[in-house]
């Protein structure tokens, strides 16, 4: 009788846990206007969102919510280069860079004395190394 009453509870608490879990929304999925239509534009204001890079295929961005790649046109531009933090449009009225961060600028960092750190790749040298 025992194990009745532990599979009932363990059913009410399965169905239970699943009613109560579709009420939350899903973090993963993609904003409304882009489920709505592929071709949909943001607001203007949304700009550069993500740059793309992938080994073996076209560079592309998330423009206005809009995946377009490399030679890909967003409105009456199309894409014309794919950098590392910004990205150009190239239309009839000329070119446009949109950064993903405007506002930050990369500098190489320095030792204090104006040279370049060691990149970050580069093996560091130790004492060790120099022995005979």
């Amino acid at each position: 009788m025992n194990a009745k009453y532990i599979a009932l509870a363990w059913l009410a608490g399965l169905v239970t846990g699943s009613v109560g879990a579709a009420g939350l929304p899903d973090p993963t999925r993609p904003p409304a206007i882009v489920e709505a239509s592929p071709t949909a534009a943001a607001p203007a204001s949304s700009g550069l969102q993500s740059i793309i890079r992938r080994q073996g295929a076209k560079p592309a961005a998330v423009i206005n919510g809009i995946y377009v790649e490399l030679g890909g046109h967003v409105g009456e531009a199309w894409l014309e280069r794919v950098g590392e933090d910004s990205v150009d449009l190239r239309s009839a009225a000329g070119r446009e860079t949109l950064q993903l961060t405007p506002g930050i600028g990369k500098r190489p960092v320095t030792d204090g004395n104006g040279v370049a750190k060691r990149p970050r790749n580069e093996k560091l040298r130790t004492t060790e190394d120099a022995k005979p």
